[in-house]
């Protein structure tokens, strides 16, 4: 029964520490844009895959032309 007097000012000292990071958390910004990273991580897939077929399409575009026949 002796130990509850240990565990009741621990529970309540990280009970507080917990608290304390929560608002550090929300002063320092940390939850503003929670899905902004995730979706820019797929949108900068997508776009470097687009900027990458433009490049293999400009880069056969001068060597189809070469090979036609100039009349």
């Amino acid at each position: 029964m002796e130990v509850i007097y240990l565990l009741i000012p621990l529970s309540l000292l990280f009970i507080s520490v917990a608290i304390y990071v929560l608002f550090w958390a929300i002063k320092s910004e940390q939850f503003d844009d929670m899905q902004g990273p995730a979706h820019r991580i797929l949108m900068d897939d997508q776009r470097q895959r687009r900027h990458d077929a433009r490049e293999r399409d400009t880069q056969s575009a001068p060597a189809a032309k070469k090979d036609t026949p100039h009349d």
